[in-house]
């Protein structure tokens, strides 16, 4: 599939991202109302027979918290439509899969650092004929570290948009495991739907 992106400009890539947004089967409010009602869902619920919470009895570490996010948000989005939107099921599955087109379904990205998102080296390469592609609607979540203090952590950032596998930039050394996206990309194909204040 040719990116929407191809042959446009960067200065002009917002207009393109904001098309592509539009068409999209989910509104923005309701993106951020179930990525805000999944953080809150792992605060609320008791782990156990004792009960246990998390940001009480339990402090996972980063990775934890994004990949209890990873599940839960795809979740919540076939909760409320579930003829329509369901969670990964196969290896050529997008992590939020739209039913009726496919070509609307969404790769999660989260991170606790502040502003940016991370892939893992395969995002840099061509994905193989039985992967799925590595194109297409990205939502990205960047949440709080559980701090010393115990205060609960929130999200600081939610953005959606469409990314290509050609703008993910792996690790030059070989054992780099890590792809990032430039600052050009976050301006231009990821738009903020929410931000802390």
């Amino acid at each position: 599939m040719q990116s929407p992106y191809h042959n446009v400009s960067p200065e002009n890539w917002r207009t393109v991202t904001e098309k592509l947004i539009s068409k999209h089967p989910l509104g923005s409010k309701e993106i951020v109302d179930i990525v805000l009602d999944a953080w809150q869902s792992i605060f609320t619920s008791a782990i156990g027979s004792h009960s246990f919470k998390i940001g009480k009895d339990i402090f996972p570490k980063p990775q934890i918290m994004g990949a209890l996010l990873h599940e839960l948000i795809p979740l919540e989005v076939a909760a409320r439509y579930p003829k329509e939107w369901r969670g990964e099921q196969t290896a050529d599955d997008k992590d939020i899969v739209y039913v009726p087109n496919d070509s609307f379904s969404i790769e999660l990205k989260t991170s606790s650092h502040r502003d940016q998102i991370f892939g893992n080296r395969s995002y840099a390469q061509d994905a193989r004929k039985d992967k799925k592609s590595k194109s297409g609607y990205y939502l990205t979540v960047n949440f709080e570290k559980f701090a010393p203090q115990g205060t609960e952590p929130t999200i600081l950032l939610i953005r959606f948009g469409w990314l290509d596998h050609a703008d993910w930039i792996g690790q030059r050394a070989a054992t780099g495991q890590q792809s990032r996206l430039t600052s050009d990309i976050y301006a231009g194909k990821l738009k903020t739907l929410y931000a802390k204040s």
